[in-house]
């Protein structure tokens, strides 16, 4: 199947599969690795999260600086603001992994209400309530990120992407699994 058709028309459960590479296994170790150590460390994904977050910054205002150069003189500021962002966050990278909790702390009261919401219109209709239980642990990891901030940040920024990365490593060993289960 051609990628085009694959966005065209709904795809088959084990042409998807097929996708998978034969490294699906190991990638997920060693993603589920960094999520382990992660959360034995959280401080130093949360440094890394802040490093990779200031990098994507500065080389963003780099290129759409030069767009801004080549294009039109007033789109400056734009790029201006991406790499002094950038900058900061490499220099101070607490205050950017501050930044960083308070953004994951709007999310999660964000993604709250939306639960919130779509379990109110689904109600009383059946798995009304996982939604909303949903929406109280949106809620519960926003109080958390809140009431700490922004000395807690440095903790929670790195167990919320330990935690990412851990279910993201499970979820390719057992697609993986599964893959050689049906194709071999």
């Amino acid at each position: 199947m051609t990628d085009l058709q694959y966005m065209t028309e709904p795809p088959n459960p084990l042409q998807t599969a097929r996708r998978f590479g034969s490294f699906s296994i190991a990638i997920g170790l060693l993603l589920a690795l960094l999520g382990l150590i992660g959360i034995i460390v959280p401080q130093f994904i949360s440094l890394q999260a802040v490093f990779l977050v200031s990098g994507l910054f500065i080389v963003g205002g780099v290129f759409w600086a030069f767009h801004a150069f080549k294009y039109s003189w007033a789109d400056w500021l734009k790029p201006a603001l991406l790499v002094i962002s950038g900058v900061l966050m490499f220099i101070y990278p607490m205050g950017g992994i501050a930044a960083i909790g308070l953004l994951l702390a709007v999310y999660l009261l964000l993604d709250a209400f939306g639960s919130f919401t779509i379990a109110a219109a689904m109600r009383p209709l059946r798995g009304w309530g996982w939604m909303a239980f949903n929406g109280l642990v949106s809620l519960f990891l926003a109080v958390l990120f809140l009431v700490g901030w922004p000395s807690t940040s440095l903790y929670l920024v790195g167990i919320y992407v330990a935690i990412s990365l851990l279910f993201d490593g499970i979820s390719l060993i057992y697609i993986g699994y599964l893959q050689r289960q049906l194709f071999s």
